[in-house]
């Protein structure tokens, strides 16, 4: 069974991205802010990781992306960032960190299901 991490400190969001994937047949877990995400992703060797990008604290999502592509163990995990922020500028940053997709909240369940399944194809 392939693993999904959620990264959002918005409990609203976790519980949409979850209801969306509920049926895929993945194994869901969630953090809510980017240190919690770091250390779930150390313990549970995620597949793949959904990642909001604004949150709250020292680490926001871009810098969460670079801190997982720099570990030895999860350089190697499919990572989406999560952001309302659609504006190019923002895309480029979220490459360069090492992100494999982004999507645009909101967005629909249908097109994250895509790009989940997409990604978890490759791995």
């Amino acid at each position: 069974m392939k693993k999904v991490l959620i990264i959002d400190d918005h409990a609203t969001t976790r519980d949409l991205v979850k209801w969306a994937l509920s049926e895929s047949g993945l194994k869901l877990s969630e953090a809510s802010n980017g240190e919690a995400g770091i250390l779930a992703a150390k313990q549970n060797h995620p597949d793949l990781i959904l990642l909001d990008i604004m949150m709250p604290g020292g680490l926001d999502g871009y810098e969460v992306c670079k801190q997982l592509r720099s570990s030895d163990t999860l350089a190697k995990v499919k990572i989406v960032l999560l952001s309302a922020n659609d504006a190019e500028a923002d895309r480029k940053r979220g490459q360069e960190a090492g992100a494999n997709a982004y999507l645009v909240k909101p967005f629909k369940p249908a097109m994250l299901r895509g790009v989940v399944n997409k990604l978890l194809e490759e791995t």
